[in-house]
Parts: C-alpha cells; structure tokens; sequence
C-alpha cells in the first residue's frame, strides 16, 4: 500500500439484515496513522461496519477498498486482505487446547507460512509488547479476562497488520481490568498503529483518538475530533448520547 493512499474507503456501503438496514449510505476514509474511535447506542450499525471492513460480513451496496484492493465477492485471496487488517472481538476467540505461544504462532504459521522459530520469537516479541510474556506456556482458561484479551491483541499483531479494528474490546471485562486492555491499545496509537475502535469509553476517545464518529441507524450522524466532538457536539443525537454515557 502506497503512504499516500488510504488504507480504507467505504463508499456508499450498505448492509441488509433482512428488512433491517444495518448500514445505510456509508462512507468513511482512513488513512496510515489514523485512530478513529467510533461510538453510538446499540443496534447502530458500529460492529456491522467494522466487520464489513474484515469481510466476516459481505455489504450489499457500495465499494469497500482495503488499500487498492475492493472486497468484492470475485476477491481470490481474502487471507491476503485480513493479513493487513487485524481485529480484535469482544469474546477473546482464543483455542482452548493451545497453550498461549501456539495460540499466537497458529496464524503465522498457517497464513503468512512464517517458520516455526520465527514463529515462536514474534510471539515472544508481542505478548512482550503487551506485558504478559510469563504467561506464554498457560493455557486461556488459566488467564483472568483482561490477560486473555491482552492476548488477543498480541494474536492479531503477531501477523504485522497495516491496521487494527477493534469491536468493543473493553465490553465483556470487569471493571478493573479494562485499564489493562486500553493501556496496551494507547500504547500502539502512540507508536502509529492506524486503528478503528468500536468503544463506549470516552476517556480513550478523548485521549487517543484523531476523529470521533457518532453512529445511529446505519449512518454517521455526526464526526469531529474530540475537542469538539465532546465539547461542541452540534447533533442533538449526539448531545442526548453523550448526556447518558457521560452521567453513567
């Protein structure tokens, strides 16, 4: 991907559940670099769109590019689509029977054909990254929640994406450990990770993000940095959302 092109376009995207429409006349350009927090009330469309982006689902309108490559049904290689984007879900989608190290070295291995050495050293290298290498030899279940998610995102690092998705990564922790999670998500925003964060925690949209989109039914309803977007929202929609989850 060139440095000048964006890593992402949606243009005019929609997506269809049936008669319910998930997204409607969407349109978002991300370019390297870029951390874009994205925010709405429930059944807006936030994870429709980030999953369109990964193709885990197919839109039904308009043109969605991953650097020049469209994702269009005719696309021969999708692994080579996903190995620039990675994503992160709200379930941690670790193997159970794989110890942590495997869990990590299964997608290189598999994907980018990565020698088992190697494999096992870019392991080590992230789940460094995000302060838990002791835990390389545990198995998921012997990790509390945040440590699993932690993993997670050394999971998706490990295949060296362009950039990260996030799908309200935060959402199924306790309380406590969402610190963990988000520490290690501002760290990468400072080291130039493009990112696109599906998340209800305003602190770190404050703190990390360069735009914050408000979603509702299917569309942007209002997008600005955070200065302003906390600040100064123009959209009554926004103003009613954020007058909830600021108060809660």
């Amino acid at each position: 991907m060139s440095a000048t092109q964006p890593l992402i376009r949606m243009e005019h995207v929609g997506k269809n559940f049936g008669t319910f429409k998930a997204l409607h006349d969407f349109n978002l350009v991300v370019t390297k670099g870029e951390r874009i927090v994205v925010c709405g009330p429930s059944g807006s469309g936030k994870s429709t769109m980030i999953r369109c982006i990964n193709r885990l689902e197919k839109h039904d309108e308009g043109r969605i590019f991953i650097g020049d490559i469209e994702l269009t049904d005719k696309l021969k290689d999708l692994n080579a689509v996903r190995r620039e984007v990675g994503m992160v879900f709200q379930s941690f989608n670790l193997f159970p029977h794989m110890t942590i190290l495997k869990n990590l070295m299964l997608a290189q291995k598999l994907v980018r054909k990565t020698p088992k050495d190697e494999a096992r050293e870019v392991a080590m290298h992230y789940l460094n990254r995000v302060k838990i290498p002791e835990q390389a030899d545990k198995y998921p279940i012997q990790l509390l929640g945040g440590q699993q998610q932690r993993v997670a995102i050394a999971r998706a690092l490990c295949m060296k994406p362009e950039v990260m998705l996030f799908d309200e990564p935060t959402s199924a922790l306790d309380p406590e450990m969402i610190n963990e999670v988000l520490e290690v998500m501002t760290d990468l925003a400072k080291d130039g990770m493009t990112m696109i964060c599906v998340t209800h925690e305003m602190g770190f949209a404050r703190s990390v993000a360069d735009r914050v989109i408000f979603m509702d039914a299917g569309e942007i309803v209002e997008e600005a940095t955070p200065e302003i977007f906390f600040g100064a929202p123009r959209n009554e929609r926004t103003k009613l959302f954020l007058s909830q989850i600021l108060t809660h």
